[in-house]
């Protein structure tokens, strides 16, 4: 045999490195391995980090505190196909998270990207893509994503036969299109063809993010005429009628509802027979709420326009939103709610909303327990009643009046503001308005005038301008305390709320009681300071000052130092005195509290008994007291017509002891009674002391009652000036003839004429300040004075002279200065030409009756000191 031999091993080369096979579990290490050159090491590292990344976030933030973000970048352009692929796996996955997100901002990753879209590895794309949406959800990316020129890639990506491809494509596409700017792009790239295609796919996700990108894209009409010259609308409807896509109804139905608000696209619907079907997919049992709900929006958005609301009339979508409105459903019924009123502003519409059961079925939404619904079928009630007179009688007859004055005390501001505009169009018809006035609207009012919404506030006040029309309702205004509130918000910064509140004071100031007690309330002030003010002044805060002067003479006369002609003074005025500025206008009541001081008086116009019914009270009261007179003994009536300027209540502990000594003569007769026996007696004795007990406390109390009641003296002697110039000056021939008999009239009744330089002799102050002694009280009625000056005497004239009807003005000077304008018509000819009346002053100080032509030497120096 011969010898075996051995098998030479080969030598390795000495510079090759010898295969190794390395097993890794950390994270670090495979970070550290995307460094290598070897391809296969790169592969398996960006494999391995894909994995990984995969799986939650948390190791998303490992790897991005690893920096493995940058090695990333750079391989996704790596010329091996595998590395590619992988590292464009890990790197669209890594995406998804925020902070990798924020990190990738400051690179120029987003470019990378987008040059990998369309690749012919689908995975690339596929994962490009996906990053791309993830990218697309701030808008900082968004801005670079359009100005890489990514969104065209992404679009021709949507052909891709690969779904995940269309879906990561459709979903950064959805994503871009939420800002304006891209939507006329995607229209300009043939986007919408491709987007209507993918409307077919068999996944419902992708089927989702198309109608979601349509919906944002259809908001610009440019888009709308593509989708219809594409037949979009047809394949829609087509897409809601089919059952298998439910759950993709409602996104469908926001698609339609931006093309329905063109008429164009709605008369290509009802023409094909598609609106009539989406009706019917609302109304027919079982549609989901969510399907009615977006049903009635789109009816809304589409009735905005004109030619879509007689489109819609004609179809007769008013039975379709009133069957909703009586669903069990709030979502829908609040839905149709604000179709119906948005669909109220067709004429027809709203007239076969109030021929049908739509008003009642509104009414009794009023009650639901949602206030949302409430809120809803108010703002329906209030559009349908706009210059709607047979719609607001229907709601009279269904009664839902009550239901009306009930929601504005609720705590919610748009019921109460929805409910107040339906109740302010009601007003307009005086039927109805009465008729709501009867049922307490004025009580109603006051509550919300005190809310804190300036939506609130305002529409509030525009209901009390209203209703606030007759003497009545302003009595009620007073009655339930709804002035106080409505002044403050005279004080609003709001200038509708400060608008509205000063109409509502205008509309309250139409009679005097209710301008003092504005006035009282501190209204003219507030208003005054308004009117100075160049940015808070209007229209109607100038109107309601003039109209609250002129309902408030008083005040008008202290204010501005001038009656107009037509202001006719009456019962109950007084002059007190030019205002200062920054001071407050006083009532009659508080200046009757005031002590008698050395300022000038208050004059007093009033011939009127304040309370006859209450002084007959008084003497029936006095009668009761005691048969034998006893009152009159304790209480003597010493007031005079010209002094009674306070009902004094008695002096306590007088009339006490008086009462006393009578019960106890009364219990000393009871005392013999009882010695010889009767009980009778006994019993009739605390009878009768138990009547006295309770008369004597009723006597207190109204004693105490009266004691806050004002209630000014009776001019005796102003009646009878009344009685004389209506008997001897009114019937006379001529107004000039009128004018200086009655100057005549008031020179001899206030102290005669007075000689030129001779004013200082004639002793006037003294006849007041006696006067103002035996009054006992600064105010005094015009009558009692017998001496008088300019100021006296043409308060005199101008309340005689509207007496007898003859115009004339009342203005204040300085320094006790008073004057008197009239018009005279000048005498003319028959057959001569007719000249205007001209101004005179009628002088009553120094040469009676003569008319002083205005702004004459003579009328300067007669309005001067």
């Amino acid at each position: 045999m011969g010898k075996k031999m051995k098998k030479e091993v080969e030598t390795p080369a000495k510079d090759v490195f010898d295969p190794l096979t390395i097993e890794s579990k950390k994270t670090g290490t495979v970070v550290l391995m995307l460094k290598s050159n070897e391809d296969e090491v790169l592969m398996k590292a960006c494999e391995a980090i894909y994995r990984f990344a995969d799986k939650c976030d948390d190791n998303k933030s490992i790897l991005l505190e690893l920096g493995v973000m940058e090695q990333l970048i750079k391989l996704i352009n790596h010329e091996e196909k595998t590395v590619k692929r992988y590292a464009c796996m890990a790197f669209g996955v890594m995406a998804g998270h925020p902070d990798v997100r924020r990190y990738l901002r400051k690179t120029d990753s987003i470019t990378a990207a987008i040059q990998l879209l369309g690749d012919e590895d689908d995975v690339c794309n596929e994962f490009s893509s996906l990053f791309l949406s993830h990218m697309s959800t701030d808008f900082s990316s968004k801005l670079s994503i359009g100005k890489a020129d990514g969104l065209e890639p992404l679009i021709n990506l949507l052909a891709s036969p690969d779904p995940d491809v269309q879906k990561n494509s459709v979903q950064a596409i959805c994503n871009l299109v939420q800002d304006f700017q891209s939507r006329s792009a995607v229209r300009e790239l043939g986007g919408i063809p491709l987007l209507l295609e993918l409307l077919k796919s068999e996944y419902s996700v992708i089927q989702e993010l198309a109608l979601n990108t349509l919906c944002a894209v259809t908001q610009d009409g440019e888009s709308r005429m593509v989708l219809r010259e594409h037949e979009g609308l047809e394949q829609l409807v087509n897409f809601l009628g089919n059952k298998e896509y439910d759950d993709l109804h409602v996104h469908c139905l926001g698609v339609l509802s931006n093309c329905l608000e063109d008429t164009d696209s709605l008369d290509e619907v009802r023409s094909t027979g598609g609106l009539e079907k989406l009706l019917g997919f609302a109304t027919e049992p079982g549609a989901s709420p969510q399907v009615q709900a977006h049903t009635a929006h789109a009816i809304a958005r589409a009735s905005k326009n004109v030619e879509n609301g007689k489109i819609l009339h004609e179809q007769e979508v008013e039975k379709t939103l009133i069957a909703m409105s009586g669903s069990e459903n709030d979502t829908v019924r609040i839905a149709a709610c604000h179709a119906i009123a948005t669909f109220a502003d067709n004429l027809a519409a709203k007239d076969t909303f109030g021929k049908s059961e739509g008003i009642p079925l509104l009414i009794h939404l009023l009650t639901a327990e949602n206030p949302l619904v409430r809120e809803a079928a108010t703002l329906a009630l209030a559009n349908l009643t706009l210059n709607n007179t047979n719609n607001c009688n229907e709601i009279v007859i269904s009664t839902g009046v009550e239901q009306l004055l009930s929601s504005l005390q609720n705590s919610k501001e748009g019921i109460v503001v929805n409910a107040a505009a339906c109740l302010i169009n009601m007003s307009q018809d005086v039927v109805i308005r009465t008729d709501i006035f009867k049922k307490g609207i004025i009580a109603s009012l006051t509550e919300p005038l005190k809310s804190s919404s300036p939506r609130v506030q305002s529409k509030i006040a525009q209901t009390v301008a209203a209703y606030v029309i007759g003497a009545d309702s302003r009595a009620e205004m007073r009655a339930h305390g709804g002035l106080e509130p409505l002044i403050q918000l005279l004080l609003s910064n709001d200038n509708e709320v400060r608008r509205n509140a000063s109409w509502a004071v205008l509309a309250c100031s139409a009679d005097p009681p209710t301008a003092a007690a504005i006035a009282k309330l501190g209204g003219l002030e507030i208003l005054q300071q308004i009117n100075d003010s160049e940015q808070r002044c209007s229209n109607y805060s100038i109107a309601a000052f003039e109209k609250l002067l002129d309902s408030n003479l008083p005040a008008k006369y202290s204010l501005t130092g001038r009656l107009a002609f037509h202001n006719i003074v009456s019962d109950g005025f007084y002059d007190s005195g030019q205002l200062r500025p920054n001071s407050k206008f006083y009532s009659l009541e508080e200046l009757s509290k005031q002590e008698i001081n050395q300022r000038r008086p208050i004059l007093l116009v009033n011939c009127k008994v304040s309370d006859p019914d209450a002084e007959a009270d008084n003497s029936g009261n006095e009668a009761e007291i005691d048969q034998t007179d006893l009152e009159s003994l304790t209480e003597p009536r010493t007031e005079t017509p010209t002094t009674p300027l306070r009902v004094k209540s008695p002096v306590p502990h007088f009339k006490d002891e008086i009462l006393s000594s009578v019960k106890s003569s009364q219990e000393e007769s009871s005392e013999k009674g009882s010695r010889v026996g009767s009980k009778h007696s006994y019993s009739r004795r605390k009878k009768k002391d138990k009547e006295a007990q309770m008369r004597e406390e009723a006597e207190r109390l109204r004693a105490e009652r009266e004691d806050a009641i004002y209630r000014p003296p009776v001019d005796y002697a102003l009646q009878g000036y009344f009685d004389d110039v209506t008997k001897y000056i009114q019937p006379m021939s001529t107004m000039k003839e009128q004018i200086v008999a009655l100057a005549q009239y008031v020179v001899e009744k206030m102290g005669g004429e007075i000689e030129h330089g001779k004013l200082m002799d004639f002793s006037w102050e003294l006849h007041i300040a006696e006067l103002k002694c035996d009054c006992k009280s600064n105010i005094l009625p015009i009558g009692k004075i017998q001496k008088g000056v300019h100021y006296h005497r043409a308060l005199l004239y101008k309340v005689l002279a509207d007496k007898i009807g003859v115009p004339c003005s009342l203005v204040r000077g300085q320094y006790n200065r008073a004057w008197n304008e009239v018009m005279v018509a000048p005498t003319q000819e028959k057959g001569a030409p007719s000249y205007p009346p001209t101004k005179y002053i009628v002088d009553l100080i120094h040469e009676c009756g003569t008319l002083i032509k205005m702004d004459s030497p003579e009328a300067v120096q007669y309005q001067s000191i």
